[in-house]
């Protein structure tokens, strides 16, 4: 079982950061458009279904937000819409965010945005009452330090919420999802990137994650307390909330 992003001929966590920085950059300029096509927009429902989960958080009046691995910002803007005040979004590939503060100034969103990698956040323990990550958490280098990071910088009561791909139970979707992820999603999402090297590395990425259950154990043996799960579309997605006690 995989303790981190392992791509392709990386050596080591820094090279395996190094080369999905540089991956996400090449990407950014098509990554929205891809997204939306290669999931036929089941992107949007599961943001929508994420942000739904975190309604109570977001109600609180002083409620601090941040979303990890933001890339180009969806995630924090419907937070950010639903919340009615200023979320963080921090990520680590500059192009990236880039495309998000260009996107929120568009949309007249307040959003804030900051550049950061989530093993090593810039910010005190205990900053914030919510940490999202979405579709990001399973590039990071060291699956266990970023888990330990999110819970660093929540304050006690505080909710941790992790949207990522999954492996799907059931063994015939699984077979289905396989053989579109190996065979379509390469394809298509080279063409519309220029870098089929990324569409390569995601149906990897995937396979190497740790699976819901094992997710929610390592939640737990970094210190989140009621930790909960549930898959989405077929299990393709799973939606993890964690929170913190004390």
């Amino acid at each position: 079982m995989s303790g981190g992003a392992n791509p392709r001929g990386a050596a080591g966590e820094q090279e395996a950061a190094r080369w999905v920085r540089g991956m996400f950059a090449r990407v950014a300029h098509r990554y929205d458009t891809a997204n939306h096509l290669l999931s036929f927009n089941a992107d949007r429902y599961w943001r929508r279904r994420t942000v739904r989960a975190v309604e109570a958080v977001l109600r609180r009046p002083e409620a601090r937000v941040l979303d990890l691995c933001c890339g180009t910002g969806d995630l924090a803007m419907a937070l950010d819409a639903r919340r009615g005040a200023p979320v963080f979004g921090s990520d680590f590939c500059h192009p990236m965010l880039t495309a998000a503060r260009a996107k929120a100034g568009k949309r007249r969103l307040a959003a804030r945005w900051f550049e950061a990698d989530a093993l090593q956040l810039p910010v005190a323990d205990g900053s914030f009452d919510l940490v999202t990550v979405a579709f990001g958490f399973r590039n990071l280098a060291n699956y266990q330090r970023g888990l330990e990071e999110m819970r660093r910088v929540l304050r006690p009561g505080g909710v941790a919420a992790i949207l990522e791909f999954s492996q799907p139970p059931n063994p015939v979707f699984r077979a289905f999802y396989d053989w579109y992820s190996l065979r379509i999603l390469p394809a298509v999402g080279g063409m519309l990137s220029g870098a089929r090297d990324a569409y390569t590395y995601l149906p990897d990425s995937v396979r190497q994650f740790p699976g819901a259950d094992e997710l929610a154990r390592r939640m737990e043996a970094s210190g989140f307390g009621n930790v909960r799960y549930e898959r989405l579309t077929f299990g393709i997605v799973a939606l993890h909330l964690g929170d913190v006690t004390g």
